[in-house]
């Protein structure tokens, strides 16, 4: 290759590049940054862009865009790979392998220095007045420990501005959930001891906590207090069922697990979380290989930019699925950041090469789930990820809607799809009564709360995200109602028609701001089919509804008159017309009708 098939002439710029460690930046003709890489010997690494044989098409289409070379030495290879993730996360170029999510860890909090603590989710900065607890990998995670907080031990997840203003139980209590501190229903000392227990199981030592179960429900028993008993019998059961579902190999172990699986347009990086001993959580990646590079190289990049570019918790050991290059600078650069040595080691044995193996074969199924078909759900999901800025892929959405003619026979559907399609077993109907004729917003309102009050009450699964078939205003009653059931962790959307109810202008609404997605992508494609799905499961129950009520006899409501006495009443006077127009004495000469029973018939045919 010669220096006239570049937009710059390499020999001028290299000619002076120093061979110290250093980070270089890779520009075009608008002084945008291609790429950014971290170097032992700068001259080296960047004259092999710019050698005539041996680069693939890819590295070729990228270098044959370069129009100037930046370089920062630095005074080692660790400082280097710092500065590197430091410049990748700012400037995101189109062609380094960039992780899209540099969110930190969420955590469960307790405010221990209240009187009644709070358990929350929580993400930022800690503070030294709570304590907390984690970390977890995703949200989901946390929601899920709060759910089993909640069963267990009943303690309180509202905010304290409604703890502080309540007169009676909320819904939590109702349903079991929460012990009622805010209105005196526990004292103190109690729920302190519920909190002590919450802290143990959240430290990992569950068999404590069953223990102390099996003791209170002994006491209870040989007290009498049976119901108390059986309380704390649920409770055992509920943890035992915990347990179970907990995976557990070793007495201990703070590990994160990395396997990579390539797909050759796109790849698939899987993440195991171990903390003492027990997977917290999992979660996948499908990061963009514009370069191509090979499996070691990608997870050794994505590595850095998941530990360096933001505030990660950093475990013990570090596991990747094969031998990443430079593993000993990023161990370096790891031990720099966390005070402390931190292992990184592909080469293991025992229940750390099978937590790898596990890793290996979980990236194998989620990358052959995404490559399935670019068209389908699944891929759909992360794009809604995406566009709605989620920490994880969703795995369940709901999707609301109304139907009535002219508030007749009013219906709302709820319809769930989850990443292998719509899930028809879990969809509902609701009969919407008590609301005015035509009032959407009060039969959306009925419906969410009818369905949320039994998820609360562990009766289903909780979306990830609601979707609601209506604007802003619409999803502004939706969020207010799940604030109101303090259902937590839930992503609201409205879906609004576009003029002339057009598909694909539909505009789309998060959190009273207007969410713009391009009518051809899959995130939209996703929220219109669910939302068509929706509009549809309504609509057919609507029609039933409505047929039913039409075809209805007047003869229905009157206490007495069943079948068989309503066929001879329109059998003796040939006709529903001609039975409306008979007196009270007429009626009862009709075989089978006493004159009490004539009266009732007449009362209901002549009542406005």
């Amino acid at each position: 290759m010669t220096a006239a098939e570049h937009p710059i002439d390499p020999r001028s710029h290299l000619a002076g590049l120093s061979q110290k460690p250093g980070v270089y930046r890779l520009l075009d003709d608008a002084g945008k940054v291609l790429y950014i890489g971290k170097a032992r010997n700068l001259r080296r690494r960047v004259t092999s862009y710019f050698r005539a044989r041996g680069l693939d098409n890819k590295t070729l289409a990228l270098t044959a865009k370069v129009a100037g070379i930046d370089v920062t030495v630095t005074n080692s290879e660790t400082e280097a790979l710092l500065l590197e993730q430091s410049l990748i996360k700012k400037e995101r170029p189109p062609y380094n392998i960039v992780l899209r999510d540099d969110k930190s860890y969420p955590y469960i909090r307790l405010a221990a220095a209240d009187d009644f603590p709070r358990l929350s989710f929580h993400r930022g900065a800690r503070r030294k007045t709570a304590r907390y607890f984690g970390p977890y990998p995703s949200a989901s995670a946390v929601r899920e420990s709060l759910n089993i907080l909640q069963k267990l031990f009943r303690l309180r997840q509202c905010d304290d501005a409604f703890f502080k203003n309540r007169s009676r139980p909320c819904l939590q209590h109702q349903i079991q959930r929460c012990s009622a501190p805010c209105v005196g229903r526990i004292d103190r000392e109690d729920y302190q001891r519920d909190v002590a227990l919450g802290v143990l199981f959240l430290e990992g030592r569950s068999s404590q906590v069953l223990e102390t179960f099996k003791g209170n429900m002994q006491e209870a028993a040989a007290r009498l207090d049976f119901e108390r008993a059986a309380r704390y019998r649920d409770q055992i059961a509920q943890l035992r069922r915990v347990q179970e579902q907990q995976y557990v190999h070793a007495a201990d172990g703070n590990v994160d697990v990395f396997a990579v699986v390539d797909g050759g347009a796109q790849a698939c990086i899987q993440a195991l979380f171990i903390r003492d001993g027990r997977m917290i959580g999992q979660r996948a990646w499908f990061p963009r290989n514009e370069l191509g590079v090979g499996e070691a190289q990608l997870l050794g990049a994505f590595l850095s930019q998941f530990y360096l570019g933001g505030d990660r918790d950093l475990p013990n050991s570090v596991i990747p699925s094969a031998p990443i290059d430079d593993a000993d600078i990023l161990a370096a650069a790891l031990r720099e950041r966390a005070g402390r040595r931190i292992e990184v080691a592909a080469e293991v044995r025992g229940q750390r090469a099978r937590w790898r193996q596990l890793a290996l074969d979980n990236a194998d199924l989620s990358l052959n789930a995404y490559l399935g078909d670019k068209r389908n759900v699944f891929s759909r999901f992360i794009a809604l990820q995406e566009a709605l800025g989620l920490e994880d892929a969703p795995n369940r959405l709901e999707c609301f809607d109304v139907s009535h003619t002219f508030g007749e026979a009013t219906v709302a559907s709820c319809v769930v799809f989850n990443r292998d399609g719509p899930l028809k077993s879990d969809y509902r109907r609701f009969n919407i009564k008590g609301v005015v004729r035509g009032d959407d917003y009060g039969a959306m309102e009925q419906a969410l709360r009818r369905r949320y009050t039994r998820l609360r009450q562990g009766e289903g699964a909780l979306p990830d995200v609601l979707v609601v078939d209506g604007g802003k205003g619409q999803a502004g009653r939706a969020a207010a109602v799940l604030n109101e059931l303090q259902v937590q962790g839930v992503a609201v959307l409205g879906v609004a028609k576009g003029p002339g109810r057009k598909p694909g202008l539909e505009r789309f609404f998060v959190d009273g701001e207007e969410l713009r997605l391009p009518p051809h992508s899959d995130a939209f494609h996703l929220l219109q089919h669910i939302r068509d799905e929706a509009h549809r499961f309504a609509v057919a129950g609507h029609r039933q509804k409505r047929l039913k009520r039409r075809r209805r006899s007047e003869l229905d409501g009157v206490p007495g008159v069943g079948a068989k006495r309503r066929r001879g009443l329109l059998t003796h006077f040939g006709g529903l017309a001609a039975l409306k127009g008979a007196s009270v004495e007429e009626i009862a000469k009709a075989p089978g009708i006493s004159r009490r029973l004539a009266e009732e018939v007449f009362g209901v045919l002549h009542t406005e």
